[in-house]
């Protein structure tokens, strides 16, 4: 799977609203058939930082993704409520979800 994390730091006026200012895009993105998944978090450090963990199927999917017209209408529609550009890691890695904890394991039936 194609494994990306980015960081989006939001001007200020606009972090509050962020879910709502990419909601089209991360509803449009979730519903690609090689999308495995698409999550906003948003940093307990800096309220105007918001972190994206994505995962697409494989190279195929990832590509389609960035060719797709919701991408290239994020790329207008998204920049004006940022404040830099966004950082991003992007890794393939050989697997499909994602994997346990071991060393924080939960003893099951709790």
């Amino acid at each position: 799977m194609i494994f990306i994390t980015a960081k989006f730091r939001v001007l200020a006026e606009h972090a509050d609203r962020w879910p709502q200012i990419a909601a089209e895009f991360t509803e449009a993105t979730r519903a690609e058939p090689g999308c495995l998944w698409f999550d906003w978090s948003r940093s307990v450090d800096d309220p105007t930082e918001y972190v994206l963990v994505e995962a697409f199927r494989d190279d195929q999917a990832g590509a389609a993704h960035v060719q797709s017209a919701h991408f290239r209408a994020a790329q207008e529609t998204l920049p004006p409520h940022l404040a830099e550009t966004p950082r991003i890691v992007n890794a393939t890695v050989p697997q499909e979800d994602w994997s346990l904890l071991g060393e924080m394991a939960v003893p099951e039936g709790r």
